[in-house]
């Protein structure tokens, strides 16, 4: 009878760890995804400051000739 009690006890105790990991995989997951979400949008905003700057000096080349 005590084989069979530590079996489960074990099981249980590898079911629980398995738990307690993915509750980690799934909030690391979901600060990685707030990270990708502020880069693009980091990276959206450098493009738009990129494309008005290529506008100044396109005009300001125009301008020269």
């Amino acid at each position: 009878m005590f084989w069979p009690m530590l079996a489960i006890a074990v099981g249980f105790c590898g079911i629980a760890v398995l738990g307690v990991l993915a509750v980690r995989v799934f909030i690391e997951v979901q600060r990685l995804g707030r990270q990708v979400a502020d880069t693009a949008g980091q990276i959206n905003k450098a493009a738009e400051d990129l494309e008005r700057a290529a506008g100044d000096v396109a005009r300001a080349g125009r301008d020269m000739r």
